[in-house]
């Protein structure tokens, strides 16, 4: 599994992960390290969705997602347990649980023409803004390819949706 596919993985697990936190749909969420507000709140693109609550200029980050560091092998495990995997692959022996994080980051849905780009660096999950993204305007990133094998329906509806993830 690639970083891109474990990003689809990590990423792909909003709606019913939303139910299991204590994160308020619509409240305007800025742990110390994310760089800019975001809101969780319904998205049109499956379950939660992180959107801007404040103007995000180009190339800049947005905000990271911290979790429970855990083996590859341990995070295949638990993925097969769920039906909505918040898990990302960090190198070929170490990945990141945040199904229990408040990040607002891991609600970051797929697009196809996505406004921002998942990045791991030291062993962080990134996020950083492709182009400019206005306030109200869900953060999508392109989960590229995943451990899904075109086998999952994309939702994003963007122009030139490939179809599948």
């Amino acid at each position: 599994m690639t970083a891109h596919s474990a990003a689809h993985a990590a990423t792909a697990a909003t709606g019913a992960a939303a139910a299991a936190t204590a994160l308020t749909p619509g409240d305007a969420l800025r742990p110390a390290y994310q760089k800019f507000a975001v809101h969780v709140k319904p998205s049109r693109i499956d379950g939660q969705g992180a959107f801007a609550a404040e103007p995000i200029p180009p190339r800049l980050k947005i905000g990271e997602i911290r979790g429970e560091s855990i083996s590859v092998a341990e995070a295949r495990v638990r993925a097969t347990r769920s039906e909505r995997i918040m898990i990302v692959e960090l190198s070929a022996r170490r990945a990141i649980d945040f199904s229990k994080s408040a990040d607002p980051m891991r609600f970051t849905n797929h697009s196809c023409q996505p406004n921002a780009r998942l990045v791991i660096r030291n062993g962080r999950v990134e996020f950083y803004a492709r182009r400019a993204i206005t306030p109200g305007e869900e953060i999508t990133v392109d989960y590229g390819e995943t451990h899904h094998e075109g086998r999952l329906a994309c939702r994003c509806g963007a122009p030139g949706c490939r179809g599948a993830l």
